[in-house]
């Protein structure tokens, strides 16, 4: 099977100059949401809203996120209303019948973005969702990614992804799911050497939690201050992952 360039919509990104406001510590969070559908097989994206309100993260990346199309509602705008935030779509899919993808969300305005395709074949859909941010003047780049569920599948978009970075001209947080099943795989091995080492914690699935599917990595790795599962009784029904929520200084 050939491998499939990453395809990424650009456009020029100046990095605007830096201010005396400072926005640090910031609280960062990753979370697939499941499409709003808990563990009980309920959609509802005002439960999800909540737990988003639970954390009170400056800065969110979700995954799994219906857009909006002719079947359902806009998860993605409910979470927007909810939250007040500046908000950027990332689909996977996106038809008339099927908007669904990858989705951040934040408390500061997102001066530009790029979407890198990372499809595999023939397998689902996947992407990453890579969006600038000024933080009074400070700019962090996110990078919110849900990885494929096939090793090999994993593994190409690893390295597809890895060619993206540019850690030098701001700080970057890659935070998603990464939907790696292995602690010692390839990937992962790949991140590390990339982003230096980070605690990991379990959270999948969200009521008895045993795998570290979901994951963020910061360069510089010296701002990672904390790194914790947000883990409540809201939070284990409203999807079938847990949130992961990190810390991060100047």
């Amino acid at each position: 099977m050939s491998e499939k360039q990453a395809e990424v919509q650009t456009q020029a990104c100046p990095v605007p100059p830096a201010v005396d406001v400072n926005p640090w510590p910031l609280t960062v969070a990753t979370y697939n949401i499941h499409s709003a559908v808990g563990t009980d097989g309920r959609f509802d994206p005002l439960r999800i809203a909540a737990v988003l309100k639970e954390i009170n993260a400056d800065v969110i990346a979700l995954q799994e996120v219906p857009l909006g199309d002719s079947r359902r509602e806009s998860v993605a705008a409910v979470l927007k209303q909810a939250t007040g935030f500046h908000m950027v779509e990332g689909p996977t899919e996106d038809r008339a019948d099927r908007r669904y993808g990858n989705l951040v969300l934040s408390r500061y305005p997102i001066t530009c973005t790029r979407t890198i395709d990372l499809s595999f074949g023939r397998r689902e859909p996947r992407g990453a969702l890579d969006a600038d941010l000024d933080c009074h003047g400070h700019p962090l780049r996110i990078i919110a990614v849900h990885l494929g569920l096939r090793p090999a599948e994993r593994r190409d978009q690893i390295k597809r992804l890895l060619q993206e970075f540019d850690t030098n001209r701001m700080p970057v947080i890659l935070m998603g799911d990464v939907n790696e099943w292995f602690v010692w795989g390839r990937p992962l091995r790949w991140l590390v050497s990339h982003f230096e080492a980070v605690p990991a914690f379990n959270t999948f699935p969200s009521r008895w939690p045993i795998f570290a599917l979901d994951r963020i990595w910061i360069s510089p790795r010296h701002r990672l201050t904390r790194i914790e599962v947000h883990d409540t009784p809201l939070s284990k029904v409203a999807s079938d992952h847990l949130p992961l929520v990190a810390h991060i200084d100047g």
